[in-house]
């Protein structure tokens, strides 16, 4: 029988950050029984975003934060939307080129991910922000 479900989630972040939501995504396909289809994963901030990337060593995390810091610097004296701190705008600039969505297939009630593959909320603001994600599952459903 083809379903779908949604689930929303509420995740603090620390500040600056790439944090592994993929348990709690992985919980969300386990609960929704969803044996073959696709799990869409949304966030609902312009200055945070998603992304699929390495689960096995931090450095990579680190390396990453270290480049978007280099290409879209905090402070730039070109942007005009300042109104918010110096990590806002360039926030925005990070979250439009990691994106804000991700679409990832499911297989026996399973994310179907490579082995060293995770999910992450990538928080792009200095201070802690509370993230709102949207988790939609859809597909055949086991009886």
């Amino acid at each position: 029988m083809t379903s779908w479900c949604q689930q929303s989630l509420q995740i603090r972040t620390e500040g600056r950050e790439i944090r592994d939501i993929t348990p709690l995504v992985a919980e969300s396909v386990v609960q929704s029984r969803v044996e073959v289809g696709l799990c869409h994963i949304f966030i609902t901030h312009t200055s945070a975003s998603l992304t699929i990337t390495e689960n096995a060593d931090p450095r990579v995390h680190d390396d990453l934060e270290e480049f978007l810091l280099r290409v879209v610097p905090d402070g730039d004296s070109r942007y005009t939307h300042t109104s918010e701190g110096r990590d806002d705008m360039p926030a925005h600039i990070r979250s439009v080129l990691t994106g804000g969505s991700l679409t990832v297939p499911i297989s026996d009630n399973r994310l179907v991910l490579g082995i060293w593959q995770g999910i992450y909320l990538w928080e792009h603001r200095i201070k802690p922000h509370e993230r709102q994600v949207v988790i939609t599952i859809s597909g055949e459903q086991r009886q």
